[in-house]
């Protein structure tokens, strides 16, 4: 509470001097932050990052695939050891499909929030093959991405193409979205 008790004086009996250090320090701080935004650009430049995103009911997968040593990651933890483990091979599909020269230079680091396991999982394989062919389309060329695209859908259309399907919501006169109460005519 030290600065409750330092008070300024009000701004009319203020000196011109001061008046002018004001009017420096908001220079001095404009010029630092126009530093900081060049650093970021040319950072920005030199970073080549996609993010894309997967979905499947309920869950929601982002990749951002970046140019690196071919790590994969999902929630910080390597996919190698993805659980449950039966659907780790189903999460693997887009890198066992493509091979892992396409894989070898590029980082894939992947969130994934709700729903359950195995909507998870498939979340996650549409967003890592959705950031291949963003990342190939925007840093590598044209004739690979199409190629990497038509082989994707080819084995399987939802590694690109998201499910539509919702639940249906539930009505009157029944316990759920079709079912109705039996009826007894006794």
């Amino acid at each position: 509470f030290f600065f409750l008790m330092i008070r300024r004086p009000p701004r009319s009996t203020q000196s011109r001097s001061s008046a002018a250090s004001d009017v420096y320090k908001r220079q001095v701080s404009t010029q630092s932050t126009w530093g900081y935004r060049n650093r970021m650009a040319t950072q920005a430049k030199t970073l080549q990052l996609v993010q894309t995103f997967g979905r499947k009911r309920n869950a929601t997968a982002v990749a951002a695939c970046r140019t690196g040593k071919g790590i994969i990651k999902v929630n910080g933890v390597p996919i190698d050891i993805l659980e449950p483990q039966i659907l780790r091979v189903k999460a693997l599909e887009p890198v066992l499909l493509l091979g892992a020269s396409r894989f070898g230079k590029i980082d894939v680091r992947v969130r994934v929030r709700g729903g359950g396991f195995t909507s998870q999982v498939y979340a996650i394989r549409q967003a890592i093959a959705k950031g291949i062919v963003a990342y190939y389309q925007k840093y590598v060329d044209e004739n690979s991405k199409r190629e990497i695209k038509e082989l994707l859908l080819q084995y399987d259309r939802t590694l690109l193409v998201a499910d539509p399907r919702r639940p249906e919501p539930k009505k009157f006169g029944g316990r759920g979205a079709r079912a109705r109460r039996q009826k007894s005519y006794r």
